[in-house]
């Protein structure tokens, strides 16, 4: 009789020990540490950030990733301020970055390789070569449609506007405000000239193609690189394999920019497309 009395506490007192063991097994698994990812508004970097975000915070980790320029987010990581970043273009674009701080950062190699850069219009504009561009700016309106100023494309162009005396000016702005341009220039079936790379969500909705560039001055094909600060390997070893093992393929990436440019948060986005992708996730995390 006793025994039945003090069954049912027996078993709340189980229950309750295995649930201070399971809430002090979790806190232990969110207790990893703080990774800081920085990145830059660019469609292929806000993808392939969030999904990085996503997949620490599966593996234990709080993550914080900061929207900065370019210069910034090298900066950042080179001086231990941040600690990694994913959107590296390499070797060509990032070049000048990775020169002045090549000796405090890691670099992992690529996660996203067979991108480029360039100047990019519709393929109704019936020119095919950067060369051309003189000879057509009135059509252009005189302009390139750049982003933003710290990017390397940006710094491409500089050199491709001296390099062919180009008589265009090179409009700043944003990767926003560059695919808006483009995109109502292709409403009004208008010529437009635009700073372009793949992967972009703008090559999967408009029949785009990049200039022909005989001077070689945005070079071939690149990679988006992994960077890492210095001794994080040592700090949070789980993280940094993670990093390492990041890799995609540029349909992957692509079907990502376009869940974002069809509307809805891009973490909210990344969550789902890593549900979907649970095998290449698996092999991130090994």
């Amino acid at each position: 009789m006793t025994l039945k009395r003090d069954f049912p506490r027996t078993i709340a007192a189980s229950c309750l020990a295995l649930g201070v063991a399971a809430t002090a097994s979790t806190a232990m698994a969110q207790d990893k540490g703080v990774v800081e990812i920085p990145y830059v508004e660019w469609a292929d970097a806000i993808a392939s950030t969030n999904v990085m975000r996503v997949v620490l915070e599966e593996a234990g980790y709080e993550v914080e990733t900061t929207s900065v320029s370019a210069a910034a987010m090298w900066q950042s990581v080179a001086t231990g301020d941040q600690d990694a970043f994913v959107a590296a273009w390499l070797p060509s674009t990032h070049e000048a970055y990775l020169a002045e701080v090549k000796d405090q950062v890691v670099d992992l190699g690529p996660n996203l390789e067979g991108t480029r850069i360039g100047l990019m219009v519709p393929e109704y504009v019936e020119i095919d070569s950067i060369a051309e561009l003189n000879a057509n700016a009135d059509r252009f309106n005189d302009e390139i449609i750049g982003i933003d100023p710290g990017a390397g494309i940006m710094s491409a162009t500089e050199d491709a506007v001296e390099a062919y005396d180009l008589e265009l000016e090179l409009v700043e702005g944003s990767d926003a405000t560059m695919t808006a341009a483009l995109g109502n220039a292709i409403r009004q079936n208008e010529w437009v000239v635009v700073t372009g790379w793949t992967p972009h969500w703008m090559e999967g909705r408009w029949d785009l193609k990049y200039l022909e560039d005989p001077k070689g001055v945005y070079g071939g094909e690149e990679g988006i690189h992994t960077v890492v600060r210095k001794g994080l390997k040592e700090d949070m070893p789980g993280a940094y394999a993670i990093l390492d093992h990041f890799q995609w393929t540029t349909d992957q990436v692509a079907e990502l920019m376009v869940m974002n440019q069809e509307g809805g948060d891009p973490y909210e986005n990344a969550k789902r497309w890593v549900e979907e992708n649970r095998d290449i996730v698996e092999s991130w995390m090994q």
